[in-house]
């Protein structure tokens, strides 16, 4: 395997975000996906008092957040995209092949950055979003 190309088996790997990574990371995945609102459901969530659980977040981000422009753009970074991709889609396992196709749809045709080769290498050494290979 030369570096330019992944191998089979890892095209056929799924990745999914390990939620669980987050707590122990000491990290807040509410953080991320407060981020990932749109202007709308941030007003409604802040109106509303209670923290909002990350279940709800993830919720109103498929249900609405999702469908608004802006939600993924070529000018947010690839991982944001990524981050965003998978909670839009209930963080369901993708393959990288799957990934970028989907993010070259979201994303305007960003081929390069949406490439499998540059997924692989951005999500093998990832260290803030908590994206793992999904369990076989």
């Amino acid at each position: 395997m030369t570096e330019d190309n992944i191998s089979a088996d890892q095209a056929k790997t799924g990745w999914l975000i390990d939620l669980n990574w987050y707590a122990e990371h000491s990290r807040s995945v509410s953080a991320l996906l407060r981020g990932c609102l749109c202007d709308d459901c941030r007003k409604k969530v802040s109106k509303e008092g209670n923290p909002a659980s990350e279940a709800e977040l993830i919720s109103r981000i498929r249900e609405c957040c999702q469908q608004r422009a802006g939600f993924i753009t070529a000018q947010m970074p690839v991982m944001e995209s990524l981050f965003r991709l998978f909670i839009a889609r209930g963080n369901k396992p993708m393959t990288v092949v799957e990934m970028g196709r989907r993010l070259s749809e979201r994303r305007g045709g960003d081929l390069y950055r949406t490439s499998e080769e540059v997924l692989l290498h951005l999500l093998k050494n990832d260290r803030y979003y908590g994206f793992r290979p999904a369990a076989a």
